[in-house]
């Protein structure tokens, strides 16, 4: 299968997971989703990282997310591993994580790159709106862990933007100004959008505070 690129739609599937069988669409119903891969299980940056997403179980529910893992080892595997997650990072893993020996999955989301890992899938991160559309990949390589603070960071533009008509900038945190898309520039329309003012430093770049805020 071709490359996934943004604005694609996240392919359906149903797989066995450590919950039982998930049919992907269903599962995710009208929520944000999140799918992180894995190359397999009992890996020790993986095992920090799964405990990190069942820590952040209340920061995802905020933001209407779902999260959901893969391994290509089995139901069986998952079950122990789970519990090695749960004695070292101190949690309870209270996501499924699907089994995917057979290569279904991780062939449908291009997680197998020889290139990289000859016989695995890589660790990537994908973001799906409520659409079922992919808002963000990112692949980590097997030594660095992921970021979750820029995960989140992440969510919360997309979302910020998704319902406003802005943009984040550089560094960009929850309750720092915002960027006013070009494509306003209708008086009325930007008094009426954007309440609180906004600072022009250049016609195309107008900073606002941030609108949900």
């Amino acid at each position: 299968m071709a490359t996934l690129r943004l604005g694609d739609t996240a392919p359906n599937f149903v797989q066995e997971s450590s919950i039982g069988n998930i049919d992907f669409y269903t599962w995710l119903g009208s929520s944000w989703g999140i799918l992180f891969s894995h190359p397999a299980d009992y890996t020790p940056v993986c095992t920090t990282e799964l405990g990190a997403t069942a820590k952040l179980a209340d920061e995802f529910k905020k933001r209407n997310i779902k999260a959901i893992a893969l391994s290509v080892d089995s139901v069986d595997s998952h079950l122990g591993w789970i519990k090695d997650i749960n004695e070292t990072q101190s949690t309870k893993v209270n996501f499924p994580i699907i089994a995917d020996a057979d290569r279904k999955v991780s062939t449908l989301y291009d997680l197998i790159h020889p290139n990289a890992i000859s016989n695995a899938t890589v660790r990537s991160v994908y973001v799906i709106d409520p659409n079922k559309k992919i808002r963000l990949t990112l692949t980590y390589p097997t030594s660095t862990g992921r970021n979750f603070n820029e995960i989140l960071r992440v969510i919360d533009s997309l979302q910020l933007t998704e319902y406003y008509s802005v943009a984040t900038p550089a560094n960009w945190q929850d309750g720092d100004d915002v960027v006013i898309v070009p494509s306003i520039i209708d008086p009325e329309i930007l008094r009426s959008k954007f309440p609180k003012g906004f600072t022009v430093i250049k016609p195309y770049l107008r900073l606002t505070p941030q609108p949900n805020k």
